[in-house]
């Protein structure tokens, strides 16, 4: 079973920074993608940043710039630094893996971005 736990969400100033951790547990050998998507109320969830197990990444065009997706492998765990945070930001933020065929999700961090 493949557990993941998510952290670093908060509420931050426009402007400023937030780094979120997302580590998947149990007997994980080689996680394919990890990714962040995000949700805000009344909107449907978007992909924010996507890294492969080759680290080649993608990024949606509202962050591209601001944001950076990275990886431990060792530590199967995927990180989202956030720059310049932007009101429209504010959302719940989830990971993503693929993992031997199948995806699992995280529950959800909330990020608010408000002055």
């Amino acid at each position: 079973q493949v557990q993941l736990v998510e952290s670093g969400g908060g509420l931050v100033q426009p402007g400023g920074s937030l780094r979120l951790s997302c580590a998947a547990s149990g007997t994980i050998f080689s996680i394919n993608s990890m990714g962040w998507y995000r949700q805000a109320p009344g909107k449907q969830r978007e992909l924010v940043a996507r890294i492969t197990s080759g680290g080649s990444t993608n990024y949606a065009d509202s962050v591209q710039g601001r944001f950076t997706i990275s990886r431990d492998n060792a530590k199967n765990t995927v990180y989202l630094q956030m720059n310049s945070l932007k009101p429209e930001d504010t959302a719940a933020y989830y990971c993503k893996i693929i993992y031997n065929g199948h995806q699992y999700w995280g529950q959800g961090t909330q990020v608010t971005v408000s002055s």
